[in-house]
């Protein structure tokens, strides 16, 4: 079963300012890492001895532009890898970071991308590999987590945490968008007689009405609004997410850029002027990761038209910077 809807990365993808090319502790991102591509992957064997990443981009907004948000983070992908590719090597060589392009939307067809980036996450999944989506809009959470569920065939509870600061839970009649992906998610748990977890971190009152907080309460979804995350409420918040994530079997981690304030975040679909700090998501993030449950990791809604010096790619690149950092030590 070949991917349509699919390009592999090419090789100078990865390039940057080059110290040493002898000396790993010298090493920049773009140094180590490999391609891959997905039509090919049966035949290749990796060392599972080794922790092996997988990046994957969704270069796609059109789910942004159905539900009327700021259009270009298509572009996303292009721009976060290059500012990923000169930050340092700070892992040995038992973690190996692979690139398998990009899925694209041709024509608009969001569910087709959808579905490619399912049967992608299925793929990399099957060869033990870790899967982090670079987005391009949050419609890939309908995608990555079917795949992971595709993966785990529906035997385990899956758990979702997101970092938004919208529920992303709104009504679909014929088609969806980067507001409707949980419902999808939570219409496909219905179906399938599967429980559906959702918490979400960061929501913000201003920017869902009371009907999607409804819709979160009739579905059994928990929160936590951004204006809670404080120094006061932070071992009743980490105790809010212990809980969630020690009561399910794995946990599918999605981070809309949206989370965080417009004063670090200014290049995305939906600024935030009382958004989040990064460091303390980040820290909350690493929390979940020491589970040792996190089956999947995304970031969506990177807007480079809208960025400034590339501060929001350049900030996505360090929080995937520090998960590998992080996976690479567990």
């Amino acid at each position: 079963m070949e991917l349509s809807y699919y390009i592999p990365s090419i090789e100078n993808t990865w390039t940057g300012r080059v110290d040493d090319v002898n000396n790993r502790d010298a090493f920049r991102i773009h140094q180590t890492v490999s391609i891959l591509d997905l039509n090919d992957i049966r035949n290749i064997q990796l060392d599972l001895d080794k922790l092996n990443i997988c990046l994957i981009g969704f270069k796609s907004d059109t789910g942004v532009k159905r539900n009327l948000g700021r259009a270009g983070a298509e572009l996303g992908p292009a721009y976060i890898r290059k500012e990923l590719a000169n930050l340092p090597v700070n892992f040995d060589e038992t973690t190996q970071i692979f690139d398998a392009g990009d899925i694209y939307c041709w024509n608009g067809n969001l569910e087709e991308a959808q579905e490619q980036l399912r049967k992608a996450i299925k793929i990399i999944l099957d060869k033990k590999l870790f899967p982090i989506v670079i987005g391009g809009g949050h419609a890939l959470s309908l995608g990555h987590y079917l795949g992971i569920s595709d993966y785990l065939d529906n035997k385990q509870n899956i758990g979702i945490v997101n970092f938004d600061a919208h529920w992303d839970l709104r009504p679909y009649k014929n088609e969806g968008s980067s507001g409707t992906m949980f419902s999808q998610i939570a219409d496909y748990c219905k179906s399938n007689q599967q429980m559906f977890n959702y918490l979400c971190l960061g929501v913000q009152i201003s920017g869902n009405t009371q009907n999607l907080f409804n819709r979160a309460e009739q579905l059994g979804a928990k929160h936590i609004l951004a204006k809670d995350f404080t120094t006061d409420n932070k071992d009743s918040n980490r105790l809010v997410i212990q809980n969630f994530v020690d009561s399910n079997d794995k946990i599918y981690l999605t981070l809309c850029s949206d989370v965080f304030s417009s004063a670090y975040a200014p290049g995305v679909s939906a600024m935030q002027p009382f958004g989040m700090n990064p460091e303390i998501v980040l820290n909350y993030i690493k929390q979940i990761f020491k589970s040792n449950k996190v089956v999947g990791f995304d970031i969506a809604e990177v807007a480079p038209r809208f960025d400034h010096d590339n501060q929001t790619a350049k900030l996505a690149a360090i929080i995937i910077y520090a998960i590998i950092n992080q996976l690479s030590e567990m």
